[in-house]
């Protein structure tokens, strides 16, 4: 019976030593109790193998996702249970947990979410990202602002490709805040060549403030605004959040009612002052001098070679016979139907 118990401590000891060389710390802190519960006959050999691997295990998959938390500049944890899916009744909770399987990155994909601030636009971008890391992939999370600013400071010390190809490495690259500071002269130059490097072979989660029709303020260019919503809206998942600031809610009778309102983030259409209406009196105040300059700005509106002030759907006799002039030409026009002599409009028009 001693040689017995003697054998056995041995091997424990033996267990020990060989937990401590596979760098297993988690099992050796789990073994005496496994033993004991083996001791006791709760256990098969087979389960405390299971258990003291599954310890070790859960302990190493932590530290993974803590490092590649950290890693990708996740600092702050955000999940989708954390969420509260009620406070938002627009959005589609079936279709956000769609979205956190994963398999837009699979297919490389970008998915925008766009809406008021406050509606959880970044909360949704960092579970989804937190979600990913879980799940084995490469993630790294950054600001617009800062983005650009590292791209502008590479570009500046002649390293902009060795850092584009740094943003290429994640499997999943997450920008927040689009819209909400100004771009850099050049910024949305900068931001253009990452996403082009990264068009179909890397995704990407976008969180903006501003409707797509307003990216080209955004970015001070349109031509490079174009240019990236070509991009990112071809392969594209686009989440619009249409509600009230969850931060505010608390405090939402003291917001006035446009800010409380579910306002949609495309802005209004602009709807030009209204003209007046009928020809200027007979005696009208304007010199002669101010009628002759009127005259050329419209005589030059009037000019073929001037497309930008004047589009025609036919010519008839050389007079234009549907135009689409500026207000000021607009103006010019009906005054010119005043000027003695000028033969305005031609007969037969």
């Amino acid at each position: 019976m001693s040689a017995a118990l003697d054998t056995a401590s041995s091997m424990i000891d033996r267990i020990r030593h060989d937990l401590v060389g596979l760098k297993m710390p988690r099992a050796l802190e789990a073994l005496d109790h496994v033993v004991r519960r083996l001791e006791h006959g709760e256990l098969s050999a087979l389960e405390a193998i299971d258990i003291l691997l599954s310890e070790e295990l859960t302990l190493r998959e932590n530290s993974r996702i803590k490092t590649a938390l950290r890693m990708g500049r996740l600092a702050t944890i955000k999940t989708l249970a954390g969420f509260d899916f009620s406070f938002q009744p627009s959005l589609d909770k079936d279709r956000i947990f769609t979205l956190a399987q994963l398999g837009f990155i699979e297919r490389c994909e970008a998915v925008h979410f766009l809406g008021p601030p406050g509606t959880g636009k970044s909360h949704l971008a960092t579970a989804l990202g937190v979600e990913a890391v879980k799940a084995g992939k490469s993630v790294y999370f950054t600001t617009l602002a800062d983005l650009i600013a590292a791209l502008a400071r590479a570009e500046r010390e002649g390293r902009l490709q060795e850092r584009i190809r740094f943003f290429c490495r994640p499997s999943l690259l997450i920008v927040d805040e689009i819209g909400y500071l100004p771009v850099i002269a050049g910024g949305g130059n900068l931001f253009f060549q990452l996403v082009n490097a990264r068009y179909e072979r890397g995704a990407m989660i976008l969180t903006s403030n501003r409707g797509f029709a307003e990216w080209g303020d955004v970015f001070g260019d349109p031509v490079v605004a174009t240019a990236l919503l070509d991009r990112l809206l071809h392969h594209a998942v686009v989440v619009q959040i249409e509600g009230s600031s969850y931060r505010l809610r608390q405090h939402a009778e003291l917001m006035p009612e446009h800010v409380r309102s579910k306002a949609l983030i495309t802005p209004p259409a602009f709807t030009p002052p209204p003209k007046p209406r009928g020809w200027p009196p007979k005696n009208g105040h304007l010199s002669m001098t101010t009628q002759s300059a009127l005259l050329g700005k419209f005589t030059a509106a009037l000019t073929p070679a001037a497309p930008s002030a004047i589009q025609t759907s036919s010519w008839r006799s050389g007079w234009p016979t549907v135009l689409r002039m500026s207000s000021l030409t607009q103006d010019v026009g009906l005054l010119l139907f005043r000027l003695p002599g000028l033969g305005w409009p031609p007969a037969g028009v």
